[in-house]
């Protein structure tokens, strides 16, 4: 099974921590997140397609062609247009069903292979700022129908980690845009949710990185992932 990481960013909150490095190859223990991630992802997934941009070549020079018993695929993302714009890239070389993953955040290798079970879900993770996030909206069943970004207030508290199980029906709908040129993933797959059940999995355990100060937390709190 193929897993996709999107890792093309600077990540530019982290300020000089990426003037010569992409922010998922800063170092938690010693070693990049990006090999933490790959370390968490189930072991169905043999294949691996990096989506690259910013200091991309740094990537491949630490991972190459093969990691740890994994292929590995590099896809350029020359224009920042978003999550959604990242994976069309890689439409030509997906096949069937496959997971989607951001390339910084740290998550649970556990609830990354309970999303494998199904076609089409989103990982979500109980917060009590929603404010801060984006969230998931459900409809009767419990099932996503959307993805509201940090509203004001909300009766719903699962948090969207960024982690999809997706297939190629995704493809069949048009990217939604969501400002500055850009076309986001999840409001692209809430569309879906008219035509197919969006499984929800609430994960037991979830760290972004997105500024200098959560890296140093992250530090702290790692082997809660490994």
């Amino acid at each position: 099974m193929q897993a996709v990481i999107l890792a093309a960013g600077r990540g530019k909150r982290m300020k000089n921590l990426t003037d010569e490095i992409p922010k998922p190859m800063l170092k938690l223990k010693g070693k990049p997140i990006l090999e933490h991630k790959i370390n968490m992802l189930p072991k169905e997934i043999d294949e691996i397609i990096f989506v690259i941009g910013y200091c991309g070549d740094y990537i491949i020079r630490h991972f190459k062609r093969y990691f740890a018993g994994r292929r590995i695929v590099y896809v350029y993302q020359d224009r920042m247009n978003g999550t959604g714009g990242a994976l069309h890239l890689a439409r030509s070389i997906l096949k069937d069903k496959f997971l989607v993953i951001m390339g910084d955040d740290l998550y649970c290798k556990n609830d990354l292979k309970k999303m494998l079970k199904h076609d089409l879900a989103i990982l979500g993770h109980e917060v009590e700022d929603v404010t801060k996030f984006g969230i998931i909206k459900t409809n009767k069943h419990g099932h996503m129908i959307e993805v509201v970004e940090k509203p004001k207030k909300s009766k719903d508290k699962l948090a969207n980690t960024a982690v999809y199980m997706l297939n190629k029906k995704f493809f069949d709908y048009e990217l939604v845009p969501i400002g500055d040129g850009e076309f986001g993933l999840p409001q692209t797959l809430a569309k879906m949710s008219g035509d197919y059940d969006i499984k929800i999995e609430k994960a037991t355990a979830w760290h972004a990185i997105g500024n200098p100060d959560d890296l140093k937390s992250a530090e702290k709190v790692l082997h809660k992932f490994i």
